[in-house]
């Protein structure tokens, strides 16, 4: 898998967690070897940008998931033969953000960052969730997911 990380903010982080976990999270899925895509680690600022500018929402959020193909979930992104590795797209996640809603949540910062790099890939693999029975259904694949690192979600 190649995961490109790019770190853009201030929050001392050990990176190479999330990278491991991205590609767990694609080798889980049964995505070829070598399947890309990027996280984005940036500031709330960043976030609340992109938010408005591709989402028309105001403020900060926790991730976002900017996929380049329309995929449906549990279904593998084709790579053309002789063609370059699927990119899956960008993930895009705020760390200072995540921190304070863990906080709030009284989570582990740590598990719930782990469920925002999950979230966002789930989201450029074509997992949503606009009706309840599509969240049931990614949350689960999330608690599947999670649960191979050790990390456990209600």
């Amino acid at each position: 898998m190649n995961i490109f990380l790019a770190d853009e903010q201030d929050e001392p982080l050990s990176t190479d967690t999330f990278c491991r976990l991205a590609e767990k999270t694609l080798a889980a899925e049964g995505l070829e070897d070598e399947t890309e895509l990027t996280l984005m680690l940036v500031t709330d600022e960043v976030i609340a940008g992109y938010n408005a500018q591709f989402m028309s929402r105001t403020g900060p959020t926790d991730v976002l998931a900017f996929p380049l193909e329309a995929l449906e979930p549990g279904k593998k992104p084709k790579r053309a033969i002789n063609g370059p590795p699927v990119n899956l797209g960008d993930v895009i996640i705020a760390p200072a953000y995540v921190r304070a809603n863990a906080s709030a949540d009284g989570v582990p910062f740590e598990d719930e960052m782990a469920l925002m790099v999950v979230h966002g890939i789930l989201h450029l693999l074509g997992y949503d969730h606009p009706s309840d029975e599509a969240a049931e259904a990614m949350e689960e694949r999330e608690r599947q997911i999670l649960s191979l690192v050790g990390v456990q979600r209600p």
